[in-house]
Order: structure tokens, then C-alpha cells, then sequence
């Protein structure tokens, strides 16, 4: 290993601790096939899900995004008083506004922060972490806490085969603070985005372009609309380059990492990247069979299945990838600090 560091200021960023929580009711594949011309092996097969989590009525992204906190905060063995800042990444926000962060913030009780919401669609959650870093790195902010959370039930049409069996509720959270002595937390990152693929992934309506109406409710229009095939491949593609790119620019391989931890949207992406990268599966996180695609939730969901399983380690050097609605992308490479 030759890790090849960018000149930086005095002070780099760290995960300091993580937390995630999912809602309780289950929806298994033998409950969709009741609902839509499906199978729990076709399911399987295609996208690696055998299940996936539900919110009650009445429990938004705010709640998740809260019990999720909640467990970062005591595994760190601090006060939410604490927390400086709160970046929240989701698509599905309680409402408009106030941003969902605000809710977090009340609900929590936090009494002196600020923060904001992220909309990055499944990028979310490391493009949260690239903000809240720099903001510790800046000097700025000591504790950042940073939030994915989606409520992805809330926008699926569950008569609509090539959505319903995809997505999930969750959300995970990490608290962000500035190294000490040799550590060296979050070390790169590299993002992108190409509008060109908003055509294929999107919500059509509720937005300045379309609001809320009988005619856009009708049409369907507050649902996930995916060209699943466009999707698929531009995520094959760009989860592979982006990992690569990022790797060499620190001289790095992929033989270097401890841990892989990818976005959960569909097992052949993520072993076609690992694959790629020369990365044997049990360097590879992979929790897509419980929880689906939760959307900003399913990276810090996956660390928290690292970590549970052993095969997270203090000292291990990290990548974390995504691809998203927008288009989004992300790459991000870390060290473990705890």
C-alpha cells in the first residue's frame, strides 16, 4: 500500500461513532407477490432482495432519521447538547418545509444548532458526509452529526412491479469530529452529477414544475418513475470508474482495502464493482437482502452491518460508493477511527 495524501490543513475529519435504525414491519417478497405478478425468486434473483422494511402510518423520515441518531449519540457516549450541526440527506422529507433537519433538531433536543437537508437521491448520504467534513475541517464545528433517511414507501406505487420490489424504509447517522494524533479519517473523495439522466429517475410532480393536483395524482405522478434498464447500466459503469479513479489518484488498489461498503440498490452492481476492483466478497458489505434500496439510508445501514458483523476494524481503509437519481455518484475514501 502506497497512500498517496493531497496536502490539507491541520485539521481532517472523522466518523467517530454511527447508529441506524429501520422501522419493525416487515414486506417480504411472498407479501408482494400478493400485490403485484411477482415471485420472491424472480425478486431474488434479479436484484438480491428477499426483504425489506415498512413505516407504520404516521412515521415520516424524522422519526427514522431520529432513533437513528439516537443510537450514534449512546454508542459515543454523548449528549445530543453536543451536536453543532445536523445535515440531513433524504428525498423524502416530512414535508417542504421546514427542512427535515429542523424536525431532527426539535425531536431530538438539540438546543443550539443549526443544519439543513441534502437532496442528492441514493448519493445523499456521502455527499452529507463531504459537506459536514468540511465543515469540521474549516475549524468551523467540532460535532456534526450527519443523517440519511428516507421514507421510500411514501413515494411507491405498489402496483407498479419495477418499483415496489426495490425499496425500503431506513436510516443510519454518524457523528463526524476531528482527528487526533495519526488518525486520518476521511482522506478523498470524488463526485459527480449528469443531469442528462433526470428523464430516467424521478419523481414527475410536487416540484415548481408540476404541483400537487387532481391531474398529477391521477396520472401517478408522485411515485418513483424508473427506466430500471438506464439505470441499471449507468451504475454499472460509473460505481466501477468513479472506485478506480479515486483508488489510483491516492495509489491505491483495490488489494488495499479492509472494507468495501457500496450502495444498496441491486446485488449484481455491487459485486459486478467488487468484482472490477479485485475485491474478494467478503471485503464486500452487503446487506441489500433485509432492507432493499432505503435510498440515503442504505451506506450508514451497511456500516452498522459492518461493524455487527466484524468486519469493520479500527485502522481499516474504507470505500464508500453510490449512484443515484440526478444522475448522482459518489465515491468516498476513509480510514476507520474506532
Amino acid at each position: 500500500m502506497s497512500l498517496t495524501l493531497k496536502p490539507r490543513n491541520s485539521v481532517r475529519a472523522k466518523i467517530s461513532s454511527v447508529g441506524s435504525y429501520v422501522p419493525p414491519r416487515l414486506l417480504t417478497n411472498a407479501d408482494l407477490a400478493k400485490m403485484v405478478s411477482t415471485s420472491d425468486e424472480w425478486i431474488t434473483e434479479r436484484t438480491g432482495i428477499r426483504e425489506r422494511h415498512i413505516v407504520d402510518k404516521g412515521v415520516a423520515s424524522s422519526d427514522l432519521g431520529v432513533e437513528a441518531a439516537k443510537i450514534c449519540l449512546a454508542r459515543r457516549g454523548i449528549d445530543p447538547s453536543e451536536i453543532e450541526v445536523i445535515i440531513v440527506a433524504t428525498v423524502t422529507p416530512d414535508m417542504a418545509f421546514p427542512a427535515t433537519a429542523c424536525l431532527v433538531q426539535n425531536k431530538l433536543g438539540v438546543p443550539h444548532a443549526w443544519g439543513f437537508d441534502l437532496s442528492a437521491a441514493c448519493s445523499g448520504f456521502p455527499y452529507a458526509l463531504q459537506v459536514g467534513a468540511k465543515l469540521v475541517e474549516s475549524g468551523a464545528h467540532k460535532k456534526v452529526l450527519v443523517i440519511g433517511a428516507d421514507v421510500m414507501s411514501s413515494i411507491i406505487d405498489y402496483t407498479d412491479r419495477s418499483t415496489c420490489i426495490i425499496f425500503g424504509d431506513g436510516a443510519g447517522a454518524v457523528l463526524l469530529e476531528p482527528c487526533e494524533g495519526d488518525e486520518l479519517g476521511l482522506i478523498d473523495y470524488f463526485h459527480e452529477i449528469d443531469g442528462s439522466g433526470a428523464p430516467v429517475l424521478n419523481m414527475p410532480a410536487g416540484g415548481s414544475l408540476l404541483p400537487p393536483s387532481h391531474a398529477t395524482v391521477d396520472a401517478k405522478q408522485h411515485f418513483v418513475h424508473q427506466d430500471g434498464a438506464a439505470v441499471y447500466k449507468f451504475a454499472v459503469r460509473k460505481m466501477s470508474e468513479n472506485a478506480e479513479i479515486l483508488l489510483t489518484r491516492n495509489g491505491l488498489t483495490g488489494a488495499d482495502l479492509g472494507c468495501f461498503i457500496p450502495h444498496q440498490a441491486n446485488k449484481r452492481i455491487i459485486l459486478s464493482t467488487a468484482e472490477r476492483l479485485g475485491l474478494p466478497e467478503d471485503r464486500v458489505i452487503i446487506n441489500i437482502d433485509r432492507y432493499g434500496n432505503t435510498t440515503a439510508g442504505t451506506i450508514p445501514l451497511a456500516m452498522n452491518t459492518a461493524l455487527e458483523e466484524g468486519r469493520l476494524k479500527k485502522g481499516d481503509l474504507v470505500l464508500l460508493a453510490s449512484v443515484g437519481a440526478g444522475f448522482t455518484a459518489a465515491t468516498t475514501l476513509l480510514r476507520w477511527e474506532f
